[in-house]
């Protein structure tokens, strides 16, 4: 049924000619038996035109009534005529037209092949990507004819290998040799697949030599796919990694406070994102897609704000005391999260993309880089360069490389060595909510958001060397990359175990991290 169906749409279209939908076309589409209402189908779509694709649309939706030999189509709970579009009165009696698996299989063939001659270039790459992966041959002579009139080079190059997996079931056995021939060059999984199956049907050896070198080669290109999906996987988890690490390094790096709330002055950023989510549904929907502009301010402020009151009520007291330092912020870490629970409730929040970050660069056939994850790795060195500069090029960051080395001589030199803590711990605190920022755009928001990231934060700093920015990038990429790379190979509860043991192992070589710290007082 399905083969007699796409016969009749491929003589349609190299016809190239077109009829207005009837009254018994509309009831024999509706009415009866399932294999006449296919039969008239087969026969409408031969010359269909818009109303009639409409109507074939509006069945496949499910949005058709009939009552008695009376045909509605029902829209925003009104009832229209299928071929004028005239209003009509839905009698209470109307029923709807049911479609088995058998008929809808039908309506969305018939779909995909009147959409294959779309003028939207998205449409016809979706019609593309369901008419292929089948190897019925009756479908070439459409595909031929939508590959004549493509004109975006990168469709008519899906189509060609579409068609080239038709002919892999042809009777001729040279079409069978070109096809596979062809298909050697494909980088789209669906061709492996493809070749897979007909390697176990094929009996002709020739053919099936052919097969099996066509299969190496799509593997091998399938397989540099991965290895380019998992270095840019590792290279995103990196520079969450780093954004999360960079407000550490100061706090712990600099200033030697191990802050287990951390992890909570990140949530905090995430949780303002979410806050300026909803401010702007409510009050600017219109420029909604701009939300997260006006977050990233808001996130920094909100856990720099926090981190300040921390350290001047808490953690003031308790510089040079590294055991109740501990134990104060991880008190602090239940106390935040307590807090949001009481706010916001248990339950994960949602923060949706703006539409500029949503959807991806498809680079392989199996390779497609989000545009999420483009953001926040650009977003990632941005921050990086940014504090940076603020370390070597400001007032605020010689203050804090002068207390970090030598506070005594800092404060005999007129520094408030008191209140360059205060800056230095809301600075960090500041990072860890832009870290928030961004991570509510990959992630869930919930009340246990830090509780993920704080350890491996923790082993990025001591891994790169405290208080070094460079030995910073330098881990967390370092350990993107190679937890993403075993990952694929271990599995991820190995990987992590694995990458644990390596820091530990570099660590006993090198306590000092990658790179140690330059100074008078400092132990190289």
């Amino acid at each position: 049924m399905m083969i007699r169906t796409l016969l009749l749409f491929a003589t349609f279209f190299i016809a190239a000619s077109t009829h207005a939908l009837s009254p018994d076309e509309v009831k024999g589409m509706t009415i009866g038996e399932t294999e006449s209402r296919v039969e008239a189908l087969n026969k409408a779509a031969v010359a269909a035109d818009e109303k009639t694709a409409a109507f074939i649309q509006a069945l496949a939706d499910d949005t058709v009534k009939t009552a008695g030999d009376k045909v509605f189509v029902i829209k925003d709970d009104k009832g229209f005529d299928p071929i004028t579009g005239a209003g009509l009165k839905v009698p209470e009696d109307a029923e709807d037209v049911i479609n088995n698996n058998m008929m809808r299989g039908e309506l969305d063939t018939a779909l995909a092949a009147l959409k294959l001659f779309s003028k939207e270039e998205s449409v016809r790459r979706d019609a593309i990507k369901t008419l292929s992966g089948g190897s019925d041959e009756s479908r070439l002579p459409l595909i031929e004819k939508a590959y004549a009139a493509e004109t975006v080079p990168a469709l008519k190059n899906q189509l060609e290998l579409v068609r080239a997996a038709i002919l892999l079931g042809s009777t001729d056995r040279a079409k069978r040799l070109a096809a596979a021939a062809q298909l050697a060059t494909s980088n789209n999984p669906n061709t492996k697949t493809v070749l897979i199956e007909r390697l176990g049907s094929e009996e002709d050896a020739d053919v099936k030599v052919a097969l099996q070198a066509a299969l190496a080669k799509v593997e091998a290109s399938l397989a540099w796919g991965d290895k380019l999906g998992a270095i840019f996987s590792g290279i995103s988890l990196g520079s969450i990694l780093l954004l999360v690490a960079l407000g550490l390094a100061i706090t712990y790096g600099l200033m030697g406070v191990i802050n287990m709330a951390h992890g909570e002055l990140m949530m905090i950023g995430a949780y303002a994102t979410y806050v300026v989510q909803g401010l702007f549904q409510k009050y600017l929907p219109g420029s909604f897609d701009w939300y997260l502009l006006a977050a990233v301010p808001v996130a920094f402020l909100a856990s720099a704000l926090m981190g300040a009151a921390l350290e001047r009520s808490v953690i003031r007291f308790l510089y040079g005391r590294p055991l109740e330092t501990l134990l104060a912020t991880w008190g602090i870490s239940l106390m935040l999260q307590q807090l949001v629970r009481s706010i916001f409730g248990a339950q994960n929040v949602g923060v949706e993309n703006p539409v500029w970050m949503s959807g991806g660069v498809q680079v392989l056939g199996n390779l497609s880089l989000p545009y999420n994850r483009l953001v926040i790795i650009g977003f990632a060195i941005a921050v990086l360069l940014g504090m940076a500069w603020l370390i070597s090029k400001t007032r605020l960051g010689l203050f804090v490389r002068g207390v970090t080395q030598n506070r005594p001589i800092a404060s005999c030199m007129g520094v408030n060595t008191a209140r360059v803590d205060t800056y230095a711990f809301a600075l960090g605190s500041g990072i860890a909510g832009l870290a928030g920022c961004a991570l509510s755009q990959v992630g869930n928001v919930g009340p246990d958001l830090g509780q993920g990231y704080i350890v491996d934060s923790f082993m990025v700093v001591v891994l790169g060397g405290v208080g070094q920015l460079a030995g910073t990038v330098y881990a967390a990429m370092g350990l993107g990359i190679l937890n993403k790379f075993l990952e694929g190979w271990t599995g991820a509860v190995l990987a992590k175990i694995a990458v644990l043991v390596f820091i530990i192992i570099f660590i006993q070589k090198r306590p000092q991290g990658i790179f140690a710290m330059k100074g008078r007082s400092a132990e190289a």
